[in-house]
């Protein structure tokens, strides 16, 4: 179940074999851009800065298992970054209730990264797999510079995984935004720690390594999870 956005989620899901896949594994497809707005419960977040709270797709909420996966990229478009937390903006509606635009909310926001943190209190993933074999550096979500990071990440905490993504990213080289300062203060992963979304301190973050070469990477990655900025 997803929704895509800016291009069409059809096209998308076509694009990506999801169609073929799911004949051929026998699992149903859908299309959260298509379902109606009945299918959407209506979430309003204590102190949230939402202006009236969201839509969120309520199958989600009905599920037995949720498994989560998203990609290692920057977004020039007010996130930062995008890997779960960010991802969660697939499962709300272009519009609420009142018709107003939730993505136009999203975006002019001066609260953008601590919204789309907000948006991940209607749901817990039991996995997030992050796709990280290829990463952009800049621009993003559609296009940007491509480097080879080389690595999948799994884990079940939000918080850690998308503060392990910004470590790969600033060891790779990435925008002014995403390097700095500490990587518990980008305010999409401080917003997630003060709503107990996941872990609350870098230092609980273990990573498990199976090669030489991903050893290498998790002292990396410790290294810049720990580095103060």
């Amino acid at each position: 179940a997803e929704r895509s956005g800016p291009v069409d989620t059809h096209d998308c899901m076509k694009q990506k074999g999801l169609f073929e896949l799911a004949e051929e594994l026998k699992f149903e497809v859908v299309n959260l851009a298509e379902v109606p707005l009945e299918e959407y419960v209506h979430i309003i977040p204590k102190d949230s800065h939402w202006k009236n709270g969201f839509l969120f797709a309520k199958i989600y909420q009905e599920a037995e298992c949720i498994v989560e996966t998203c990609c290692l990229k920057t977004h020039q478009f007010g996130g930062h970054f995008t890997f779960s937390l960010k991802n969660a903006t697939g499962l709300v509606p272009r519009r609420n209730l009142d018709g107003t635009a939730h993505m136009r909310e999203l975006h002019s926001s001066p609260h953008t990264r601590k919204m789309i943190a907000e948006i991940n209190t209607a749901f817990t993933p039991d996995l997030i797999i992050l796709d990280g074999v290829s990463a952009f550096v800049d621009g993003g979500p559609a296009r940007g510079t491509m480097k080879e990071a080389n690595v999948i990440l799994a884990s079940t905490d939000r918080v850690a995984i998308d503060a392990v993504g910004v470590a790969i990213l600033r060891i790779l080289g990435t925008t002014p935004e995403v390097s700095r300062g500490d990587i518990f203060q980008q305010e999409q992963i401080a917003r997630a720690v003060e709503l107990k979304l996941g872990i609350q301190t870098a230092a609980e973050i273990e990573l498990v390594a199976n090669s030489k070469e991903a050893n290498e990477l998790a002292e990396k990655i410790y290294a810049e999870l720990l580095q103060r900025k």
